[in-house]
């Protein structure tokens, strides 16, 4: 390839040649020619969102994460993606003078921060310590224990009280498989003590589920299986039974769905599932209130694809094939180019044996991404501008993925690691923007050295 021509692995985005773009212009052909789709397609539509839609989402979700009982509708709320839902979230089921704080497994998705600024939070936003053994649990409830002591008796909502909303003390965030960045997922002895840890404090986990469907074996001698099913149970699935289930009609936990990285993340369509009154609740946020569902001509598209199973097979002939294709791709260059400089790959497989871990966890790969340690003493920071001035490749700083203004600054400190996406650039690209890396370490730890 051109020497000459930069390599992005930077961006989390799906490569545009990915996405199925004919089956969307034979879903917006069918919805316009059709007066019974195309009608309510184009009005304001129900808060909870398109019908259709709900439906067939839960009958896809049943499929997918097989829970002891069907996914019903009425547990499901359409969004305007997994972002905009955030904020509804923190509408209904947060206030900042009554909520303590917002807790982030971390590293995290780092633009996530802001939503959480915007509600209210900046400031109050706390890292939970994740590493390749689970999530620091003990840390979590020391915090949190230590966050009630320090709430004021007093402290009263500047939001009045809603039969459609409930105000949580705490809000939990986390992407518990194939986290971004990390790439990890959370066992399911974690998920479980999580979910009950939510329960004693009064907390909403927003778990952010934009990845399960993209998983392969990690091993790539070992077949691709087509619907292979949920790696684990979701959080929102666990909350569901676990223990006999939610202590109350609203529960813990929010699953929070999005098409962005199956369809494309301009179709702005996602989901929310919970209990019937958390599903409910967001459709009541101001927004969705105001107007009714926030994608409802996009979602008359999208239960095209859904309802014809389209989706689950573009998802297996198509996105998995080829994630897994170039994560294999990306992991063996690093082996090569990046090994002999002393990078590592420290999430690649579980330390802590004494530990209850999952092996299926890490007999599978997905999500978008490759989490990988720099030798020390190479920051991030410095090899960034010198692997992209003078090697033209682009990577994202481990430093962006820690929780902003988190006073417990030893929890949460990246600034040795980088993530590498390999799903914006082509698959033949993967290996010169990693061999460029190579050369961009090899030269600032010369820069080091002479110092």
């Amino acid at each position: 390839m051109d020497s000459s021509e930069p390599i992005d692995l930077f961006t989390g985005w799906p490569n545009p040649a990915l996405l199925p773009t004919d089956a969307l212009s034979d879903a917006f052909a069918t919805v316009m020619a059709d007066p019974a789709i195309r009608t309510p397609a184009l009005m304001y539509g129900p808060d909870e969102g398109y019908g259709p839609l709900r439906e067939h989402i839960a009958q896809w979700l049943t499929s997918f994460y097989k829970p002891v009982d069907p996914v019903t509708a009425d547990r499901i709320c359409i969004t305007g993606g997994a972002s905009q839902n955030v904020a509804c979230i923190l509408s209904v089921f947060s206030d900042p003078s009554y909520t303590r704080n917002v807790w982030l497994v971390a590293p995290h998705y780092h633009l996530v921060d802001r939503i959480f600024d915007d509600g209210g939070f900046a400031g109050r936003l706390r890292a939970i310590p994740q590493s390749v053994d689970g999530i620091d649990l003990e840390y979590l409830r020391r915090e949190m224990t230590a966050a009630e002591e320090g709430a004021g008796r007093n402290s009263k909502p500047y939001k009045p009280e809603r039969p459609w909303g409930k105000l949580y003390k705490h809000i939990i965030y986390a992407t518990p498989t194939f986290s971004n960045p990390s790439s990890l997922t959370m066992t399911q002895s974690d998920r479980e003590a999580l979910v009950r840890l939510a329960r004693e404090y009064d907390a909403l986990i927003i778990a952010d589920d934009v990845y399960d469907f993209l998983q392969w074996p990690a091993d790539p001698s070992k077949p691709l299986e087509p619907s292979p099913g949920a790696l684990l149970p979701r959080l929102v699935d666990i909350d569901r039974y676990l223990d006999g289930g939610p202590k109350d009609d609203w529960g813990n936990v929010l699953s929070n769905g999005s098409f962005s990285k199956l369809i494309g993340p301009g179709i702005r369509t996602g989901w929310a599932e919970g209990t019937e009154k958390l599903a409910y609740g967001i459709s009541q946020a101001g927004c969705q209130r105001s107007g009714g569902a926030p994608s409802q001509f996009s979602s008359s598209m999208v239960d095209q694809l859904v309802s014809s199973n389209f989706l689950q097979k573009h998802i297996d002939t198509v996105l998995r094939p080829a994630y897994a294709s170039r994560h294999r791709r990306l992991l063996s260059a690093i082996r090569t180019h990046l090994f002999p400089f002393g990078v590592t790959l420290p999430f690649a497989e579980p330390t802590n044996t004494s530990k209850d871990q999952d092996p299926g966890a890490y007999a599978v790969a997905g999500g978008f991404f490759v989490w990988a340690a720099l030798p020390s003493p190479l920051k991030a920071s410095d090899l960034a501008p010198v692997a992209q001035r003078d090697h033209l490749v682009r990577f994202a700083d481990g430093d962006l993925f820690g929780v902003q203004r988190d006073p417990a600054a030893d929890k949460n400190d990246f600034g040795s690691f980088v993530r590498l996406c390999f799903a914006w650039e082509e698959e033949g690209k993967l290996e010169e923007g990693v061999r460029r890396l190579g050369r961009a370490i090899q030269q600032v730890t010369g820069d080091l050295n002479a110092k």
